[in-house]
């Protein structure tokens, strides 16, 4: 059963007094929702001192709100902790600052990661700061899980204080989010909302946006559309103004309200959500019929269900606005179960089927119930409403307002009418003529333009001009529009596409309407000129481009490559040129023929194509030989990638008369500047490699640098090696023992992995393990040796060495999967090890990623028993800042200070320092590296607790292993 208590705040000793006297204490999942008015910092963080200290183990969220919701009554300016104690749903919570994320999706999705697991049925969500998109946010966690339901609210700032807060038991931001997630597959949770909406006035259009600031509307800026339609006090008022009379955008045929948070100096505005550039927006206000209605029905329906406790987030302007309603429909809640939230800047809510939104102007709450069997209610509730006379008041205003809005569009629809008489003036004209709005829309098309389209007016009426332009023509067509609604007359060709998908080239002349000395929209004249263009492309192609492929001819290449080698000379970037050579072509020449060969090589240009990387050129230089210039991320690897792509494409079978033929190329490779600063050199030289991939019997790629070849080859070659190795077994762990420097005896062993290739014979991690990580394949090397270290760690405890532990590097790109930490319980499940005697070893630079989310990993870890220690301590950037902070077991002494250690010494410092400071933090420290008896008696002497080395003993196989457990002084000796 959860159940829910609530306490007004008025001073630590009441706050005290009321949990004891409800036993708060005594529950292990309690969750703890804290409402203040009072934005002050300090007094936020001394309540969270004073709850942390009280009921340390409680799950605490809160924020800042423009007033509180205590069982079922409005409080104003006051501070409300409710208290919700649930038998079998488990809580966790995050806060996540949002200048940690790219944007509020990446927070959502980040946000989903830390919290929500399996069971999770319900999470709550308190946003604080204009820079948080609270709807990205949303989309985020659905991103993550779309069953999953969403209650909460974004925070307010209390008028005094400028700033909004969110906040945990521990942590509070300013900018970001805080959550908890309800984690109990059997907790009957229900959504409910309602805001309506009803739009005044005409529609305006989004001329320039970027995420949530809206810089022109209709070309102008939006300050000015504020003054005009609501008056210059609107701004003064802001924010309580914006949430009043938001902006309506519709979006997948829903009314979204787009709420005004500021006027920024530059004219522009800031608003509650992102906003795209041509998306249209109207004023709105509340349709305060429909909202009740719609709300007594939702009271209805929930009064009708087995509810526990119900979280309310409200609006804060509708408890301005409608007090009266807010009021009685709040102490409706609280007939059907206690009600406790408070008033938002925006309300969030969703669940299954719906997507999670968030609103404005509406009451929204969360009813929850841990009782599985949802058996109908038997109370006999009431719900209704008479509404006061201001609010009937309010009631007929929208009405009127509604009217006025029809007879507007009444009036739009009379002007079109009225501008058909214009249509004379050129509807006989041969050539394309039509008028555009400010923002480009057709007003009207000739018939020539009908007839050259394909398209009827009807079709094209209203819609935007560009529809019909190319995409690479758009920007150059939107400068001359621009440049035309300032007055001038602009002269420009573009390529149209018709309806049947016939393409022209029109020359087309823009004037500017102008009526009253204002700009209106846009006369524009237009010409077809795609003969005369085709004839002047023929001249061209027959000059500078390949008959039988299309590709650039030698000529035309070789004065592009020496443009990109111009750019590349300036920007001082590098630049790859590609000679390739169709093998042995001339067999298929003579045997079916110069026709069928040009069909063959025309396939193969086709090929090539497709293939190549963006800032690529390619041309043919007769016969079979053909080049190609790359311009982007020119390294070895990424050149020979491309390299063995366009390989492969040639050497996939050419049909012919259902008859498949086989070829194959060498590739040559120069580049610039080392093989070559010029075209003829860089040319040259790439043929030479040509020849050499021909010499040693083609199908290969060489590079015109033997000492470049060989690296590729030899990468790529390994790169292939390791893919298979996994499951070829080609992997050993040998473990190297870790000894207990007080009483000599061995502890524990650390896993460490080999490669033992048939070809290669044994690689060093340190040339696999980069390559690993770079290609994602160390995600599940390091699952089998973490799999295996604890299985083979589980044997020799059940052979009588009980406390054995076994240590297990992590890497930086392991750690930071979402999954894991799954992968760690999957381990400790599948050998049956205690987690208490596996330790997972991570280098400084695995939590430089991202501290947070490392620091949230690593408790978790520690909660689950599995021990945390640091490797290769004190060669990261930042050690000392953060080690206070981050939950760990153990430090280990980076062996790069423990080879030179020796009396009078700067190393012996060093070491010292790190020793005492694990000592002051309570933590163990490991010294790695140890190679000699007076280092051992060295650390003695500080009181290192542990060490490992070759004077102890090297990594060792199993069996060697097992050895040494059975007689442990001698890997002492």
């Amino acid at each position: 059963m959860a159940k829910t208590i609530t306490c007004q705040y008025e001073n630590n000793d009441q706050l005290y007094q009321f949990i004891h006297t409800n036993d708060l204490c005594e529950y292990p999942n309690l969750l703890v929702q804290v409402f203040s008015s009072n934005a002050d910092r300090n007094f936020l963080v001394q309540l969270q001192t004073t709850i942390k200290k009280v009921i340390p183990y409680a799950t605490v969220i809160g924020c800042t709100s423009a007033g509180e919701i205590y069982e079922g009554r409005i409080v104003e300016k006051g501070i409300v902790l409710s208290f919700t104690i649930f038998e079998k749903t488990e809580l966790k919570s995050a806060l996540l600052h949002q200048s940690y994320y790219e944007n509020s999706f990446e927070m959502g999705k980040g946000l989903a990661a830390q919290l929500l697991d399996f069971d999770t049925k319900a999470i709550l969500v308190f946003s604080a700061g204009s820079e948080v998109d609270a709807q990205s946010l949303l989309d985020g966690i659905y991103k993550s899980n779309p069953e999953l339901i969403v209650g909460g609210g974004v925070a307010c700032s209390d008028g005094i204080h400028q700033e909004s807060y969110a906040f945990t038991e521990e942590e509070l931001t300013s900018q970001g989010v805080v959550a908890v997630a309800l984690q109990n597959e059997q907790l009957h949770v229900q959504a409910f909302s309602n805001n309506k909406w009803q739009e005044i006035g005409k529609t305006f259009t989004i001329t320039k946006s970027k995420e949530m600031i809206i810089h022109t509307i209709d070309n102008k800026k939006p300050e000015q559309i504020l003054k005009k339609y609501l008056g210059a006090n609107f701004s003064k008022d802001l924010p309580d103004s914006g949430w009043e009379f938001p902006f309506i955008v519709h979006r997948n045929g829903e009314k979204v309200p787009l709420f005004i948070n500021a006027v920024l100096k530059t004219g522009a505005i800031l608003v509650n959500r992102r906003i795209s550039e041509g998306e249209k927006i109207t004023f709105a206000y509340p349709a305060i019929d429909e909202i009740i209605a719609s709300s007594l029905s939702n009271l209805k329906q929930l009064a009708k269900k087995q509810v526990e406790t119900i979280f309310v987030y409200n609006c804060s302007v509708k408890k301005r606005f409608a007090r009266d309603f807010t009021e009685k429909e709040l102490a409706m809640l609280q007939s059907i179960s206690s009600a406790n939230g408070f008033f938002t800047q925006g309300e969030l809510v969703g669940g299954e089927p719906e997507k999670p939104k968030a609103l404005g102007h509406s009451l929204t709450y969360i009813a929850l119930s841990e009782n599985i069997r949802q058996k109908q209610s038997d109370r006999k509730l009431t719900f209704k409403y008479s509404a006061p006379a201001y609010l009937k008041t309010l009631s007929s205003l929208t009405h009127l307002m509604e009217a006025s809005h029809n007879d507007f569009h009444l009036l739009n629809e009379s002007l079109k009418v009225s501008e058909q008489y214009y249509k004379s003036l050129f509807n006989t004209n041969t050539d394309i003529i039509f008028s555009t709005d400010l923002n480009g829309q057709f007003k009207s098309i000739n018939p020539a333009f009908e007839e050259t389209s394909g398209y009827s007016s009807e079709e094209l009426i209203g819609k935007s001009a560009l529809k019909l332009v190319m995409s690479e023509d758009v920007p150059r067509v939107r400068m001359h529009f621009s440049k035309a609604l300032k007055g001038r007359e602009q002269y420009f060709d573009v390529t149209i596409q018709s309806k049947s998908g016939e393409i022209n080239l029109f020359q087309i002349k823009n004037i500017p309407i102008i009526v009253n000395d204002e700009c209106i929209g846009i006369y524009g004249i237009g010409r077809n000129i795609t003969e005369q263009k085709k004839i002047e492309e023929k001249i061209t192609e027959l000059a500078y481009f390949d008959h039988d492929t299309g590709l650039p001819n030698r000529v035309k290449f070789t004065e592009q490559l020496e443009h990109m080698l111009e750019r590349a000379k300036k920007k001082k970037r590098t630049l790859a040129v590609l000679s390739i050579d169709i093998d042995r072509f001339k067999i298929i020449n003579d045997s079916l023929g110069h026709f069928v060969g040009d069909m063959v090589l025309k396939e193969l240009a086709y090929r090539m194509e497709k293939v190549l990387p963006s800032g690529s050129y390619i041309g043919r230089f007769g016969g079979d030989k053909f080049t190609v210039v790359l311009s982007k991320d020119i390294h070895v690897e990424e050149v020979m990638k491309t390299s063995k792509a366009i390989l492969k494409e040639i050497s996939n079978s050419v049909n012919h008369k259902g008859q498949d033929f086989f070829v194959t190329a060498s590739i040559g490779v120069s580049f610039y500047p080392e093989d070559g600063l010029d075209k003829h050199e860089l040319l040259k030289n790439a043929d030479i490699a040509t020849n050499r991939s021909k010499n040693q019997g083609g199908n290969r790629v060489t590079f015109f640098s033997n000492e470049m070849n060989d690296q590729a080859m030899s990468r790529l070659e390994l790169e292939s090696y390791l893919r298979k190795a996994l499951q070829k077994k080609e992997f050993y762990i040998m473990y190297q023992p870790l000894v207990d420097l007080e009483t000599g005896e061995i502890f524990g062993s650390e896993a460490l992995i080999r490669w033992n290739h048939p070809k290669l014979g044994l690689v060093s991690p340190v040339d696999f393990i980069p390559l690993a990580e770079e290609t994602g394949l160390i995600e599940e090397i390091g699952s089998w040796v973490l799999r295996s270290a604890c299985k083979q760690n589980k044997k020799w405890q059940a052979l009588g060495y009980e406390n054995l532990s076994v240590s297990v590097n992590v890497s930086a790109y392991q750690f930071q999967q979402p999954g894991f930490l799954k992968e760690v319980k999957r381990a400790l499940h599948e050998s049956k090890l205690e987690p208490k005697y596996l330790t997972l070893e991570l280098t400084e630079s695995t939590m430089l990623k991202n501290v947070d989310y490392s620091i949230n990993t690593m408790h978790l870890l520690q909660k689950l028993g599995v021990k945390v220690s640091i490797d290769d301590f004190g060669t990261g950037y930042s050690s000392l800042s953060y080690l206070k902070d981050l939950p760990i077991n153990t430090l280990k002494i980076d062996r790069s200070f423990i080879n030179n250690l020796r009396v009078n010494t700067s190393d012996i410092a060093i070491v010292k320092a790190i020793i005492t400071m694990g000592h002051g933090l309570e933590v163990k420290v490991l010294a790695e590296g140890v190679e000699t008896k007076e280092q051992i008696d060295l650390l003695k002497e500080l009181k290192c607790h542990y060490a490992q080395g070759f004077y102890i003993h090297r990594p060792l196989m199993i069996t060697d292993f097992e050895q040494g457990l059975k007689k442990p002084a001698t890997l002492l000796k």
